[in-house]
């Protein structure tokens, strides 16, 4: 797509667009040095609270695990309150149809039969988990919590667009950013949520704490929480702290857990408490040492049978992971249509599929135009952005798709919007997505924003913290 890049703050070098206007008179009116100062001061706070990242990997000068400082940006991302609105609607049939889509999967496989999603593409798929074949969970919800990545880029007419570039169903991360990039801009400039009607997102710890009761077993009319981590290693550590203290619920690794009589306990100072809902940040493949990998010790023994039995609801459930697969990415608007008989609000990105004999002819032939993906790859990595490589990173890629086609997808290299942000040379445009987060429980419902995340260098696209990328805080506009 080589239309011009569509800005988030500017119609045109000297036009601002109506929903920003009076934040860009606030920042015209900004010395640069004090900017630099918040700026600073920021950072300062954010390494004392502690909000910061393991990096897989990455060892420093005495061969120590390192931790990063995700970096946050000072000019926010403003959106509309109509076009939250259509984001909204859009993020809740996309997430009711894969909801649908995930019950499907594991009972009657209608869209299957349907002939709209291949068979192989299910049950060869590495996240598809027979053991969920036939087991009921609460309200048929298996993905109660969704961060759902999108972003904009100019359309035919070169209007700003939105588009779907990939869902997140398993253990999406990133709210604890989300809420504490707000934080931060409401502790270092006050007046700005004085002067302009921002839509509140502290309230998503209640939100959340209110959807995974909303699906906890009908044994407990007082149902006990816990929120399950790999622990303090694990690059989302901070954020499954986070979290738990917001909600008020205990923080639990797999050795504080047991099974008896077909529940699950916790292990507490005043004797074992029994657990109702578990909120897990922990993979599938190490949840239950008995099912999955025997030398996981991140989970606890015996989890999948109390599950499967009704007595312990897991969110998200165990094998939502089919329905995040990038391989069954391209077939989420027919599923939209299959389940609830809409068409999508949401487009997806133009997708190839390297299991389609043309469409890999098209992938091979096209490289150095395309954004390449392993299909169960994350963070960044397993990725080839094609016209940001060289000849030997393409030729590698080469090798790697026509060893495993059906491992890879393809997408034209949109050019993903851009917004405002403050770098060391000053205001410069830098490309962003946004990860609204999505919660189903009795109802589907999000806070006003999600996780706007920014490709700091220059030219960049890709946002991933992982990565270098940073944040901003996301504005909603009331009316």
């Amino acid at each position: 797509m080589s239309r011009p890049m569509f800005d988030e703050m500017n119609a045109s070098p000297t036009e601002v667009r109506q929903h920003y206007l009076q934040y860009a008179r606030w920042l015209a009116q900004q010395p640069p040095e004090v900017m630099a100062a918040r700026r600073q001061e920021a950072e300062v706070i954010f390494r004392r609270v502690g909000i910061t990242f393991a990096v897989y990997g990455a060892k420093d000068e005495d061969g120590a695990g390192t931790e990063r400082l995700i970096p946050f940006d000072l000019i926010p991302r403003i959106i509309p309150a109509d076009e939250w609105r259509t984001l909204e609607a859009g993020l809740a049939q996309r997430v009711t149809a894969l909801n649908r889509f995930i019950h499907d999967v594991y009972h009657g496989q209608d869209i299957i039969k349907a002939g709209i999603v291949p068979a192989d593409q299910v049950f060869h798929n590495a996240q598809f988990r027979p053991e969920m074949m036939g087991v009921d969970v609460p309200s048929q919800i298996y993905s109660h919590i969704a961060g759902v990545d999108i972003v904009r880029a100019p359309n035919a007419a070169g209007q700003g667009e939105y588009y779907v570039l990939e869902d997140n169903l398993r253990v999406p991360s990133g709210v604890s950013y989300m809420l504490e990039d707000r934080k931060m801009m409401m502790r270092l400039f006050p007046d700005l949520f004085t002067d302009n009607r921002v839509a509140p997102v502290a309230h998503y710890p209640d939100l959340l704490l209110e959807t995974l009761r909303a699906v906890s077993p009908a044994t407990t009319a007082e149902p006990t929480v816990v929120v399950l981590t790999p622990g303090m290693y694990n690059s989302a550590y901070f954020e499954h702290a986070f979290l738990a203290q917001q909600m008020g619920v205990e923080l639990v690794e797999g050795q504080d857990l047991f099974v008896r009589d077909n529940f699950v306990y916790m292990r507490t100072t005043q004797g074992p408490r029994r657990v109702d809902v578990i909120y897990r940040r922990v993979d599938d493949d190490f949840l239950d040492p008995l099912v999955f990998r025997p030398t996981s010790t991140l989970g606890c023994a015996g989890l999948l049978g109390v599950y499967r039995s009704g007595n312990v609801t897991i969110c998200n459930a165990v094998g939502t992971g089919i329905a995040d697969d990038k391989s069954i990415y391209p077939y989420v608007p027919k599923m939209i249509e299959f389940y609830l008989g809409q068409k999508p609000i949401l487009s997806n990105v133009p997708t190839f599929m390297g299991r389609d004999p043309e469409d890999l002819k098209y992938i091979l032939a096209h490289l150095d135009e395309l954004v390449v993906k392993e299909v169960h790859g994350a963070g960044g990595y397993g990725m080839l952005v094609g016209p940001a490589s060289t000849r030997a990173e393409i030729e590698a890629f080469r090798e790697a798709v026509v060893a495993n086609p059906a491992g890879y997808i393809a997408q034209p290299t949109l050019s993903l919007s851009t917004c405002p942000t403050y770098v060391e040379s000053g205001v410069a445009p830098r490309h962003i997505d946004l990860r609204p987060f999505v919660l189903s429980g009795r109802e589907v419902q999000m806070v006003p924003g999600g996780l706007t995340r920014v490709a700091l260098k220059e030219g960049s696209l890709v946002v991933n913290s992982s990565q270098g990328g940073g944040t901003k805080d996301t504005w909603i506009l009331e009316d």
